[in-house]
């Protein structure tokens, strides 16, 4: 099956124009045939083995996204020490979550035991299957753009508040928290490269042929 100019562009619109969204979150909600449409694109992401060590957990219960906010909080004020000077400053003003705004919240996770301790792929790299679940969280992120959803994801939260919240097995890998809903709009840039956090390295800078080149760096 050949893809079409048109729907090649498509993607390519979609790839260039995704954002991390935190602070443009309107409340309306997401209907469940588009909701399901983008976890279904999650879930068709490719794995290690075919093992699909991904789950799902959709968060819409206020009192829950609660308890992530505040461990969310505890979290952030112990990353804002870690930096200094004006970088410091920078982060205060950044609006690093969405977690209360967006309509509903995934946590994705990964199940390192399914399929059994010998899964094709994994043999040698068995940190493969984390890579699958990363790999199912950008196919939800594509997805969601596609359908005019933001996306953001909350990194700066301990696992352990996530395992309490959501009732998460320790045996199960917490890959990400994401915050997900229609927004009013979606920037041009990145929000951290607009505010001159650090520049976009340009693409023949991360391009190396045959092997590693330090002047690349």
């Amino acid at each position: 099956m050949n893809i079409s100019e048109e729907e090649r562009n498509a993607v390519y619109k979609t790839i260039f124009s995704r954002r991390d969204v935190r602070s443009d979150f309107i409340k309306e909600t997401i209907p469940e045939d588009v909701l399901k449409r983008v976890l279904t694109a999650a879930h068709h992401a490719p794995s290690v083995g075919f093992m699909q060590p991904w789950d799902f957990i959709v968060i819409n219960d206020n009192e829950t996204k609660q308890r992530i906010k505040n461990g969310f909080d505890q979290a952030n004020s112990a990353s804002k020490a870690m930096f200094t000077d004006h970088k410091q400053r920078q982060y205060q003003k950044f609006k690093l979550e969405g977690i209360l705004e967006a309509p509903i919240g995934i946590c994705v996770t990964c199940d390192r035991e399914r399929n059994g301790p010998v899964v094709l792929g994994k043999t040698i790299k068995p940190e493969m299957d984390l890579y699958s679940a990363v790999c199912a969280v950008q196919n939800l992120w594509l997805a969601a753009r596609a359908e005019n959803l933001g996306v953001g994801w909350v990194s700066i939260i301990e696992d352990n508040i996530l395992r309490d919240a959501l009732d998460i097995p320790e045996k199960i890998e917490i890959i990400a928290y994401l915050c997900i809903g229609y927004v009013t709009h979606f920037k041009d840039k990145p929000e951290l490269e607009s505010a001159g956090w650090l520049p976009r390295r340009t693409v023949d800078k991360a391009i190396h042929y045959n092997k590693w080149s330090a002047e690349k760096i």
